[in-house]
């Protein structure tokens, strides 16, 4: 459809080419014929290119339909020259973009989706324990009984109050919520911190303790750091065994200082292994007290500090954590990169 603009444009130049060979008719017949003719011929000219335009408009708005009915998958790049063309690429790099997006919307949906139903089983164990406690509880008369069932309540309550703070950090630190702080701090005094409160389980259990660590400064969070050093312990502990032992040991180098976190447990498997920092990821050997986001929230925190985590493995012998916390200057470069 030709629009009102190129509509007036063409009569009124056919009635410039009309007017033009009458004037010419009137001096010579032959000037008057080559006029008309040349007349029809730029007349038909332009009706042609704007028929192109608009079918290259039409064809575009086409594409926006689809576009907005949910299809990318459209490939609309042109290489020739022109205004439509440049239009053309121009929506490309934007359907391009919607596509990255609406993909990400949808990788999103699924793990929100996933996530959802890891939370849902994770709080629903000890809700199902505590009913039978409590449902026991009712009928039981033994005193002992009662206190057992009771701490088997507690525990749970312990293990949801575990979960869903550590879930509302980590959902902080993806939000982007949290500031963090980045001053310089030793080390030992946050790792000390951290251990405090594994110091009656490790000797319920009976696991040595062998602190060699040589203190060094780093520059982060020192709340969130301790965060993610107690998870970690705390995921060793959970995979090592009675009479095991957790050894703590630091390495400097020219870039980074490093803290290790060494256990004797069971290990980690090699199909595990590069999955263990995924959210709610239940390794072969996890123990039934794990919910799979210690790791997780650990891994985020270091990332956040610009430092790094890595972990080596071997079945039946036990793991090392290394946590890498990158000098000051090193931080600073990595900051203007990002």
């Amino acid at each position: 459809m030709i629009n009102k603009d190129a509509k007036f444009t063409a009569f009124f130049g056919i009635g410039v080419t009309v007017l033009a060979s009458i004037i010419c008719f009137i001096i010579n017949a032959w000037a008057g014929a080559i006029c008309l003719i040349s007349g029809i011929i730029l007349t038909g000219v332009y009706f042609y290119n704007i028929k192109k335009r608009n079918d290259k408009i039409n064809e575009l708005n086409n594409y926006l339909s689809l576009m907005c009915s949910g299809n990318f998958d459209l490939d609309i790049m042109d290489n020739s020259e022109g205004e439509i063309s440049i239009l053309k690429n121009n929506l490309y790099k934007i359907m391009t973009l919607l596509k990255t997006q609406n993909e990400q919307l949808n990788t999103d949906k699924l793990y929100l989706a996933n996530s959802l139903a890891d939370i849902s089983h994770q709080l629903k164990t000890p809700l199902t324990s505590m009913m039978v406690m409590s449902d026991l509880l009712k009928d039981e008369k033994d005193e002992g009984k009662r206190n057992e069932f009771l701490s088997i309540i507690e525990t749970q309550l312990d293990k949801m109050k575990w979960l869903i703070t550590n879930l509302l950090k980590i959902s902080k630190l993806d939000a982007g919520a949290t500031e963090f702080k980045h001053e310089k701090f030793n080390i030992a005094p946050i790792l000390e911190k951290s251990l405090k409160q594994f110091y009656v389980t490790c000797d319920v259990r009976e696991i040595e303790i062998v602190n060699e660590i040589n203190d060094f400064e780093f520059v982060g969070d020192e709340n969130w750091t301790g965060e993610a050093i107690e998870n970690i312990i705390k995921n060793c502990i959970e995979h090592t065994n009675n009479n095991g032992k957790l050894r703590f040991f630091s390495q400097r180098t020219n870039v980074y200082n490093s803290l290790f976190i060494q256990d004797n447990g069971c290990g980690i498997t090699k199909e595990d292994l590069p999955h263990i920092f995924e959210r709610f990821y239940h390794g072969k050997n996890s123990s039934s007290e794990s919910v799979g986001i210690g790791l997780a929230l650990a891994k985020t925190v270091l990332e956040k500090e610009k430092g790094d985590i890595i972990v080596n493995s071997e079945l039946g012998k036990g793991s090392i954590f290394e946590l890498r916390f990158y000098k000051p200057r090193l931080v600073e470069i990595n900051s203007v990169f990002e």
